[in-house]
């Protein structure tokens, strides 16, 4: 995904970063709900004929999905070490994996850019930049504009900020903390399957699509810091700027040795953040 859209990057990485950092939740099916979605919206697309409805339908479906599994499988393991949640995350993305070759087959799967995003805007004169791109931004911006909104201006998020440093406490005040989790982790799996939709046009549904995504998920929120969303965002432009021109500088500087120093690069960067500043670039301090 790296070279698909930075946005969608920061959607699933402020997912992990939200879950991680409310819940202590380490959610390796994290990359599993983007997948799922995906699959979800090329199926919906091939029957309705409407992307939007497809939008609609997958993002129904991921959430569901995400409530069953929290429900049955992530809920009992919050008091519990993060080693048992990390197991169990896992096993849930490989049974996800084999879900969806069960259902959907090995072979891609592929859809079509809708006909009102199909053409191209000139960013400038002679610059075309093509209007699926332009959307995917607009969406992914919005969707971090209303998840800060909903954290730090209405009562659930205040809810959630308070469960984030003492869950007792929101419990012993009357709040229902066990499905405000339930909340939170929907939410993540919804930001998560937002992107998987939107990818769907850029690239086949491969089943293990989401993979590959969450490790890079994985290493924007370390860079950003876990718990903060402007930490997500900063990492998520930080590693597409490097990655971009990591791709085009260094095979030209190192030759054949190029490409694979450019898929170093971004880790590389990480390692240097978390020996400067261990809790990352704008660390959360709930967090």
């Amino acid at each position: 995904m790296r070279s698909r859209g930075r946005g969608l990057q920061f959607l699933v990485a402020v997912g992990v970063t939200l879950v991680f950092g409310v819940m202590r939740l380490i959610n390796f099916a994290h990359g599993a709900m983007f997948m799922v979605a995906g699959y979800f919206s090329a199926a919906a697309y091939r029957v309705t004929g409407s992307f939007l409805a497809s939008v609609v339908i997958a993002l129904a479906g991921v959430m569901v999905t995400a409530v069953v599994l929290e429900v049955a499988i992530i809920r009992p393991l919050y008091r519990r070490g993060h080693l048992d949640q990390l197991l169990a995350t896992f096993g849930v993305t490989i049974f996800l994996n084999e879900l969806v070759v069960v259902i959907w087959g090995r072979d891609p799967i592929f859809m079509q850019i809708p006909t009102f995003l199909s053409g191209q805007i000139e960013m400038f004169p002679g610059v075309p930049y093509p209007m699926y791109r332009i959307a995917i931004t607009v969406v992914a911006a919005l969707a971090g504009l209303a998840l800060y909104w909903l954290l730090s201006r209405t009562r659930v998020g205040m809810l959630i900020r308070a469960g984030a440093d003492n869950r007792s406490m929101v419990a012993e005040l009357g709040a229902n903390i066990v499905v405000l989790y339930t909340f939170i982790f929907a939410l993540g799996a919804v930001l998560a399957g937002l992107a998987g939709l939107m990818i769907g046009p850029l690239v086949s549904m491969q089943p293990g699509m989401g993979d590959p995504v969450l490790i890079l998920a994985l290493t924007v929120v370390a860079i950003g810091g876990v718990g903060s969303i402007r930490g997500a965002l900063l990492a998520s432009l930080l590693v597409g700027i490097l990655d971009t021109f990591g791709r085009i500088l260094m095979p030209q500087v190192f030759g054949a040795a190029g490409n694979a120093l450019a898929n170093m690069l971004v880790y590389v960067v990480m390692a240097a953040v978390l020996i400067w500043r261990p809790a990352g670039l704008l660390p959360n301090a709930r967090a």
